[in-house]
């Protein structure tokens, strides 16, 4: 039996798990992240992984992007202020004898829903998350899509909205300054909703509250129509949807496939379906594992 590590570093946890060729995860261990020292936390990987006893074949890493996956550099992640432009790749190589393979986190969960998961057995896999932001990945084949230049699928700041709302660095009418649950929570502080998370937002709007209705319609309907541009583009064989927002606001896919299907060609509705992430939280670093014995099988 070979196995690997999948890590997944995190603005807050980093957690490392030793992994099976059949992505059974064997072990799993969590710590904090060091947001300043990224040494720190490479050091403690080592030591994890050395912890478990077992031979690793290879490590693979998902990290919050922006990245540059060529050369194996953390670019400007904002919850990770000292890690940007730090060299992952070499440095992690360096310090455990071992290959290392970068990835960002919405690729990997993607990698991981494609060949283990809610797409088993599919040829074209477009995942979303909704969640914190909205990230994406795309996996033909069983492999991560990345285009010219490993950007492909950033879609965040994909424009969908002319004048629309905006949040840090995103421009406005940007699809995560209108989906995502951050973005929900915000505009609803905007007009007067006090909420924590978007379910009290699609609560207050099942209760009658014409603001948050307002709010929640226009994530319905930006997002579907964000999914019937990628149906267009791409062709996915079925769009898998992930992240709190998705995953626990009651008939969220639901809604947004019925949506979807209205967006595309009437003679290919019956093309278009969404399903729900099945992996959870553990999708990061199942990926994470993929990409590595992807690579060495190669």
């Amino acid at each position: 039996m070979k196995y690997a590590a999948g890590i997944d570093v995190g603005g807050t946890n980093t957690r490392v798990a030793l992994i099976n060729e059949k992505y059974e995860m064997i072990k799993r261990e969590q710590f904090s992240t060091n947001k300043e020292k990224p040494e720190e936390t490479l050091m403690k990987i080592r030591d994890i992984i050395q912890e478990f006893g077992y031979p690793i074949e290879g490590i693979g890493i998902s990290c919050p992007g922006p990245l540059d996956l060529i050369n194996g550099t953390i670019l400007t992640p904002p919850n990770l202020p000292g890690w940007h432009h730090f060299q992952l790749t070499a440095s992690l190589e360096e310090i455990t004898g071992t290959k290392v393979y970068l990835e960002n986190d919405a690729n990997l969960a993607c990698l991981a829903e494609a060949v283990t998961g809610a797409g088993k057995g599919k040829e074209y896999v477009q995942f979303l998350t909704i969640s914190t932001g909205v990230g994406a990945g795309f996996c033909v084949g069983g492999k991560i899509f990345r285009g010219s230049r490993g950007f492909a699928q950033e879609v965040a700041n994909s424009i969908l909205w002319k004048n629309g709302p905006s949040q840090g660095d995103l421009k406005k009418g940007s699809i995560e300054s209108i989906a995502s649950g951050t973005a929900i929570v915000k505009r609803a502080a905007g007009m007067g909703i006090r909420a924590q998370h978007a379910g009290e937002v699609y609560e207050k709007g099942k209760e009658g509250d014409q603001k948050a209705q307002e709010i929640m319609e226009d994530a319905y309907e930006y997002l579907s129509s964000f999914l019937g541009i990628l149906y267009g583009v791409l062709d996915p064989d079925l769009f898998v949807l992930g992240g709190s927002v998705a995953l626990k606001i009651p008939g969220f896919i639901e809604e947004i496939e019925k949506r979807t299907k209205e967006k595309v060609y009437a003679a290919l509705e019956g093309n278009v379906h969404v399903v729900p992430a099945v992996l959870g939280e553990d999708s990061g670093l199942i990926g994470a594992a993929c990409l590595a014995f992807s690579a060495l099988d190669q």
